[in-house]
């Protein structure tokens, strides 16, 4: 008991004193200053502090000298979100390659946790998609390493700040790329398993009627809404978290900040799973044919997560 109440003491004045750190830190830093960058405080400087929604041009490949950017912008150019694109798609792939060169039976530490970590993940897409997951398990990683890193990636100082770097995710533009690219690849995985005849055929036929086709091509329509879902969830939740963590380093001590630097870790690696999970979600309800034709020979590897992917889907996009 005695040690407990000390243990604890000893943390409250630790905290206390870091505290008091942070505040001689700010008055210091505001008298060698003299106050610049203050005016307007705080709603002044957090407006300053804010990331713009638009993304930065770094470098300008079109024949305008001056180009306004806009949301959605189909000018030639390089952003801010572009470069950190690049910057972590070599985060990823370097160490992986260097991590997988000389790869040993009797693996080391650094192999053994990597080996860890990829069986997990690869386990946690079967538990949600079945044996028939097994051939999309790449690309499900693929997925998750990019955006969990991208999401990460916004939490480093500067980033966001400095205009020829931002985090890939918290730009719409790099989101909406991402769930064009995934919406083309499980709709394509269901053309490839059933056929364009077959894959048509789940929303567009008279086998049940009227009622069944009317049901079919809202099916259909709502297939388009997939990948606005999927791009909006992730860069509502990066850019959103982003906002949050910069006014509130604006106005507060270190300790608030710190814990949102933790809350967006974790919302970062979730944003990671939950677009992961849905892509392999959508997939494998692409493969899966007519509600009728459920047990036929000719679908049958195609469903075989089949039991598991509806309830994973309404699960997941609970997030």
């Amino acid at each position: 008991m005695t040690v407990a109440v000390a243990r604890k003491s000893s943390t409250r004045r630790t905290l206390l004193l870091a505290a008091l750190g942070v505040l001689l830190i700010d008055v210091f830093a505001g008298v060698i200053s003299g106050g610049a960058g203050l005016e307007g405080f705080p709603g002044g400087v957090i407006k300053l502090a804010l990331e713009p929604i638009v993304p930065h041009s770094v470098i300008n490949l079109g024949s305008e000298e001056h180009h306004a950017a806009t949301l959605f912008d189909f000018y030639p150019s390089i952003t801010g979100s572009i470069i950190m694109s690049w910057i972590v798609m070599a985060v990823v792939i370097v160490p992986l390659i260097l991590l997988t060169r000389n790869l040993k039976e009797i693996p080391g530490k650094i192999q053994n946790a990597m080996e860890f970590a990829i069986e997990g993940l690869s386990g946690f897409a079967m538990g949600i998609g079945g044996p028939g997951a097994k051939p999309f398990i790449t690309f499900f990683l693929a997925c998750f390493l990019f955006i969990a890193v991208s999401n990460w990636s916004g939490l480093i100082p500067g980033v966001g700040r400095i205009h020829a770097f931002r985090a890939p995710t918290s730009d719409v533009n790099v989101t909406v790329g991402l769930a064009l690219v995934a919406f083309v690849y499980f709709h394509y995985q269901g053309i490839r398993a059933l056929g364009i005849g077959g894959y048509l055929g789940k929303f567009f036929s008279l086998k049940n009627g009227g009622i069944g086709l009317f049901v079919g091509v809202l099916e259909f329509f709502l297939e388009l809404v997939k990948p606005v879902t999927l791009a909006m969830r992730l860069f509502g939740n990066i850019y959103g978290g982003e906002l949050a963590l910069t006014v509130m380093t604006t106005i507060t001590l270190a300790f608030i900040p710190m814990a949102l630097y933790g809350l967006e870790l974790f919302v970062g690696l979730m944003q990671g799973i939950i677009f992961s999970v849905l892509v392999l979600v959508f997939t494998m309800l692409a493969m899966e044919g007519h509600h009728e034709e459920g047990h036929d020979e000719h679908h049958e590897p195609a469903a075989a997560g089949g039991s598991s992917t509806a309830g994973a889907e309404s699960q997941v996009a609970a997030h």
